[in-house]
């Protein structure tokens, strides 16, 4: 039957790879024969895992061989993915839409994409607008091709020569002529792709030669100079976003060579440079005095952001940073002091938050945290988190831990994936026992301990559940260390049988339900001058049924009786 349809239908059957899977590919088919030979091909179809269904102008479909489903749909070149095409999973879904090169998608970033049709090339930005077509050679422009603003407005009309404008006719985005170029040379003027000017100067042999200008998008010059070869190179002046005096001296292959660096119009640095960093020369403070020379990349430098604020302290050799290093966040505070090698973190070194908080304390190699303890905080400035390093992984395992001030026992015992996990105990730095019980996260998890005032002054004492005050009896204290609570908790609240106490007396006992007072005998007290307000009997949480005593502000018996409803009766 097969040679029969071959006979009348004219199909070549061909064997090509996509994504490196066997496929089967049917050129030229109808609902008819596409029925009739998959019933020959049920077999193939399975050790092949895709096959390909070609249409007209080489478009075509690449189907699931198992369950016959669309995973793919659109250009098709070669056997392989080329143009617009669509994926799909496996349950119809389109997981991704745009273009594609030799079997892979070609949409990269904020480059946009490219396709070829025809012998030309249609390049297009991330929002598919086409930004040029034209004729390709060797992977670069050459021969006819135009340019398009992002609105579709003609840029740029004529001929290329090895990726660079030889022959044609600039426009503005309102499609005045500003630019021609005759064989690379000209005086241009270049727009991005919103029509705002970024440079004009001289070309010549289709690139920036001899005197040109760049400009920032707010319209002000960045950069005022010589070109040579589409770089800077020569004498040149560069101004910040503000329109500021920066740098003047010499360019070369685009990188400072020799110069002299302004701040608020006062000099900086004088000297040379090496890859735009300070080679040999000198820095200067606000008041013109000296505050550093460095000779061959070598000497202690020191660096400002353009607020005025120290950036870095540090000593550089062969134009990197090594030994002792201090370095500052933006607001003036330290964030790191500590010791170089050939440009990385190397030795011995401390990290700071921007409050001032120790973040780590321990050694770098490389550039990576080796050895030491990194510590997390809250928006609060809490501690959340002590994560321990060994030889530059996350430690598993037992450990103890010292207080650096008096090397007294913090804590002892394990962790894992460099947090506390498992068995454990913590100290104060008295060396007195605050916890001891199970750890999970590095959190206290199950267990008895106590919680402290500044690590000294005791304020709980009791069992912990999920890092809590949680299900079992505790004890609370008020700063000066007198009882104010004992009692049950559940689920980090007080709850069941309780007792409080103000000046060591009790104040109320009964029960309680989600932290407050639910049943029981107890007293007020006066927030101003503590005296008694009221004694007697609680119902939820209030002064409600059975008999109580109320005081006036001055100690005075005012009321003896009966309550219904939280009200004397």
């Amino acid at each position: 039957m097969l040679e029969n349809i071959k006979s009348i239908y004219f199909i070549k059957i061909l064997f090509s790879l996509i994504n490196d899977e066997t496929t089967l590919n049917l050129l030229k088919y109808n609902k008819r024969l596409q029925n009739s030979i998959n019933i020959g091909l049920v077999n193939y179809k399975i050790f092949s895992g895709k096959y390909i269904i070609y249409e007209e102008n080489n478009k075509g479909k690449i189907y699931n061989a198992i369950n016959d489903k669309v995973i793919f749909e659109g250009g098709i070149l070669n056997g392989k993915k080329n143009g617009r095409g669509k994926e799909y999973n496996e349950d119809g879904i389109v997981i991704f839409e745009g273009q594609y090169l030799n079997g892979k998608r070609i949409m990269k970033g904020n480059r946009g994409f490219s396709e070829f049709r025809d012998g030309y090339i249609y390049q297009h930005d991330i929002y598919d607008n086409l930004i040029f077509e034209g004729e390709y050679v060797n992977g670069k422009r050459n021969g006819k091709g135009k340019e398009y603003y992002s609105n579709g407005k003609l840029k740029f009309e004529g001929e290329y020569l090895y990726g660079k404008k030889w022959d044609g006719i600039g426009y503005d985005i309102n499609n005045n002529i500003i630019n021609e170029i005759k064989k690379g040379k000209g005086y241009i003027k270049e727009y991005d792709a919103f029509g705002k000017l970024i440079f004009e100067g001289e070309y010549l042999n289709g690139e920036r030669n001899v005197k040109g200008k760049e400009y920032y998008e707010n319209g002000n010059i960045m950069y005022e100079g010589e070109y040579f070869n589409g770089r800077r190179n020569g004498k040149g002046k560069e101004y910040n976003y503000f329109n500021e005096f920066i740098f003047e001296g010499e360019y070369l292959y685009n990188y400072k060579r020799k110069g002299r660096e302004f701040f608020e119009g006062k000099l900086k640095y004088e000297g040379e440079y090496l890859y735009d960093k300070h080679w040999s020369g000198k820095g200067y403070g606000k008041n013109g005095n000296v505050l550093y020379e460095i000779n061959n990349g070598c000497g202690k430098i020191i660096n400002y952001y353009p607020s005025g604020f120290v950036n870095y302290v540090t000593e550089f050799v062969d134009g990197k940073k090594n030994g002792k290093s201090k370095e500052y966040y933006t607001s003036g505070g330290l964030s790191f002091e500590g010791e170089y090698l050939n440009g990385k973190r190397n030795g011995k070194g401390k990290e700071y938050n921007p409050n001032g908080k120790l973040r780590f304390e321990g050694e770098y190699l490389n550039g990576q945290i080796w050895n030491g303890i990194h510590r997390d905080y809250n928006y609060l400035e809490e501690l959340t988190s002590e994560i321990i390093y060994r030889n530059g992984e996350k430690f598993n395992g037992k450990i103890q831990e010292y207080y650096p001030h008096n090397n007294k026992l913090k804590y002892e015992g394990e962790y894992l994936n460099g947090k506390k996990n498992g068995k454990g105990k913590e100290y104060n730095d008295k060396g007195e026992l605050i916890f001891e019980g199970e750890y999970s996260g590095g959190c206290r998890w199950i267990g008895k301990g106590r919680e402290y005032y500044n690590e000294s002054e005791l304020i709980f004492e009791g069992e912990y559940l999920i890092g809590k005050r949680w299900n079992g009896k505790g004890k609370e204290y008020n700063y000066k260390g007198e009882l104010v609570f004992e009692g049950e908790y559940l689920e980090g609240k007080k709850n069941g049988k309780g007792k409080e106490y103000n000046d060591n007396e009790i104040e109320f006992e009964g029960e309680y339900l989600n932290g407050l007072r639910w049943k029981g005998i107890g007293k007020e007290y006066s927030d101003d001058n503590g005296e008694l307000l009221f004694e007697g009997e609680y119902l939820n949480g209030k002064r409600w049924n059975g008999k109580g005593k109320e005081y006036n502000a001055i100690g005075e018996l005012i009321f003896v009786g009966q309550y219904l409803n939280g009200k004397s009766i």
